[in-house]
């Protein structure tokens, strides 16, 4: 393999790992960002290697020699992947379980989430990645607040705790995320120049 492109293309995926940790940031699929980039530069190296592309000769890529010869360990691949699913579980249930710690309804959840994509949007407007992060956070625990209030079943004290514990939730998860993130980019990084 070409030593001068295989740095090049190491580089890029280590550019392209502090952009997925900045997409990450502003609630972006950032790590699926990092993910596609690795992905592309296995692809990318499978290619260089002698038979690649030539029917019924091609490498086996499950085979140590060609292992050894590939940009990324397969369990790396695997990992960053598996961290981004749990990265987007997390994300998506955080601010409904702060609300139902807090005594919200299916209700409450709904509006946290809900609120939490309609926060994060108007905060990047108004304040890049600061805002949306608050942004997030604050429309989580207003969507919570407005959907259990107006179900009418809790009080404007009720309903207030309620979003506030959304907020939480939706503010925990974006930290979460972000240092997920920030773990992808470090796994991926090295790996790409071992």
């Amino acid at each position: 393999m070409n030593g001068t492109w295989e740095l090049l293309i190491a580089g890029g995926v280590a550019i392209c790992c502090l952009l997925g940790v900045l997409l990450t940031v502003l609630t972006f699929p950032g790590i699926w960002f990092m993910v596609l980039a690795a992905a592309l530069a296995q692809w990318w190296s499978y290619e260089q290697l002698p038979g690649a592309g030539i029917a019924g000769a091609a490498p086996d890529p499950a085979s140590p020699a060609v292992a050894q010869s590939l940009m990324f360990n397969w369990w790396v691949l695997g990992s960053a992947a598996a961290l981004a699913l749990l990265g987007e579980i997390i994300e998506f249930f955080a601010s409904a379980l702060g609300a139902a710690k807090a005594g919200g309804t299916r209700r409450g959840a709904i509006g946290s989430i809900l609120g939490g994509l309609i926060g994060a949007i108007a905060g990047t407007m108004i304040l890049p990645i600061l805002g949306t992060i608050l942004g997030a956070a604050l429309g989580a625990g207003v969507g919570a607040l407005l959907f259990e209030r107006h179900a009418g079943r809790k009080t404007w004290k009720e309903a207030t705790k309620v979003g506030a514990g959304a907020a939480a939730g939706r503010l925990v998860a974006t930290i979460a995320k972000a240092a997920i993130a920030c773990a992808v980019a470090l796994m991926l990084t090295l790996d790409a120049f071992i």
